[in-house]
């Protein structure tokens, strides 16, 4: 039996169907707090990961990363929303030059990885793929990307999210 990494999983059409993704010369970018580290905001993790994301990380093919921690924030830290280009806390301190940070740090990562998927956590306003708060803290989301998805996507990667793993996985094996 081969040592190589691998996840079984594919997507046809809403059924879930078995091949093998072999992620023996590539890694995979995920936040950290999807894997249960706990870097939010609030001190928490938001996950405790899928099965599909404990096997890779037992097999050394997941590289973890909070980007707001690794651009310089506490945890716990005040809730951050983004606001147009700026990311401002709830108690009205600017966070953008950190955030920008974290992001230029994830896209360092991805480099010297050679990464080119990233699984990131929904709504945040670093990693959020397709969602983020609207910048109001009244939980009111809004069609829009991270600082960290944007500097990304910009130099290359897909960026997914927590809800769009199995198509992570699928491009990975492509």
């Amino acid at each position: 039996m081969s040592n190589k990494p691998y996840i079984k999983t594919s997507i046809k059409g809403s059924d879930m169907q078995t091949s093998t993704i072999d992620l023996t010369s590539s890694k995979i970018l995920v936040s950290a707090c999807l894997m249960g580290k706990p870097v939010r905001y609030d001190g928490q993790c938001a996950s405790q990961g899928t099965e599909k994301l404990l096997h890779l990380q037992e097999q050394g093919c997941l590289v973890l990363l909070c980007p707001e921690v690794a651009g310089g924030l506490p945890t716990p830290r005040a809730p951050a929303e983004r606001i147009s280009e700026r990311i401002k806390s709830q108690t009205g301190d600017d966070f953008t030059d950190a955030f920008i940070r974290g992001a230029e740090k994830a896209l360092v990562m991805c480099q010297d990885h050679n990464i080119k998927i990233a699984i990131l956590k929904e709504n945040s306003p670093s990693c959020g793929s397709d969602f983020i708060y609207d910048g109001s803290f009244t939980g009111t989301k809004i069609s829009g990307s991270g600082i960290v998805t944007d500097l990304l996507r910009a130099n290359g990667v897909s960026v997914f999210s927590e809800h769009t793993i199995d198509l992570a996985l699928k491009l990975a094996n492509q």
